[in-house]
């Protein structure tokens, strides 16, 4: 079970992190700096539809390890709380986002957004307004428990650096740096993914089923 935890883990922050890296290498100009994430797999591009379910499949690896992971982990019905939460809105969200693409530019003007690109936009949003909070509450929750020190400060970190970033992301979406932003926020989170799938495969003499 340890293995699967970490694969789930791995593989899904592996996957997350080469279609985002592909998408924008494919298309001429883009820009990682200037540009959304979502625009490099948006309606109306050619050769994307692999990206997607690269998206998809590690959405659902993200959800599986936001709901195995605590098993593996000594922890309070709180920071259980927070793994399921991640796993809800990080690897349903990731999912979601890939099964309805933004409109072609990824559009901000809502009047003439199509249903798609509205349910990616509210995905989207509910993912970066939650998935930060629930890292912090991971990491206070787990302050004071023996052999999770660790967990609980890199949590904790990455919940801050992920949060802040949200909040330039969402308060200047004109900003010339609204891709390094959002890169700023998933890899801060993908960060903690990593963290906690080689923490649960080292500790396997903790583990319990």
């Amino acid at each position: 079970m340890k293995y699967f935890i970490f694969c789930c883990g791995i593989l899904g922050a592996f996957l997350f992190i080469a279609a985002s890296i592909i998408g924008g290498l494919q298309i001429e100009g883009y820009s990682f700096t200037a540009q959304y994430i979502s625009e490099s797999f948006s309606e109306g591009l050619p050769n994307v539809a692999f990206l997607r379910y690269m998206y998809i499949v590690s959405g659902c690896l993200l959800l599986l390890f936001g709901f195995t992971a605590p098993q593996a982990l000594s922890l309070s019905k709180v920071a259980k709380g927070g793994f399921y939460l991640f796993g809800i809105f990080y690897g349903l969200g990731t999912a979601t986002v890939a099964l309805f693409p933004c409109d072609f530019g990824c559009p901000t003007a809502i009047e003439s957004s199509s249903l798609s690109q509205l349910i990616h936009n509210a995905s989207a949003s509910f993912t970066y307004m939650v998935v930060p909070v629930c890292l912090l509450i991971i990491g206070l929750s787990l302050r004071s428990r023996d052999g999770l020190i660790g967990v609980s400060k890199v949590s904790l970190i990455c919940g801050a650096l992920s949060l802040v970033f949200v909040v330039f992301l969402f308060g200047n979406t004109s900003s010339p740096f609204i891709g390094l932003f959002q890169r700023i926020i998933e890899g801060s989170i993908l960060f903690w993914v990593v963290y906690c799938s080689f923490y649960v495969l080292k500790t396997s003499k903790n583990f319990q089923i």
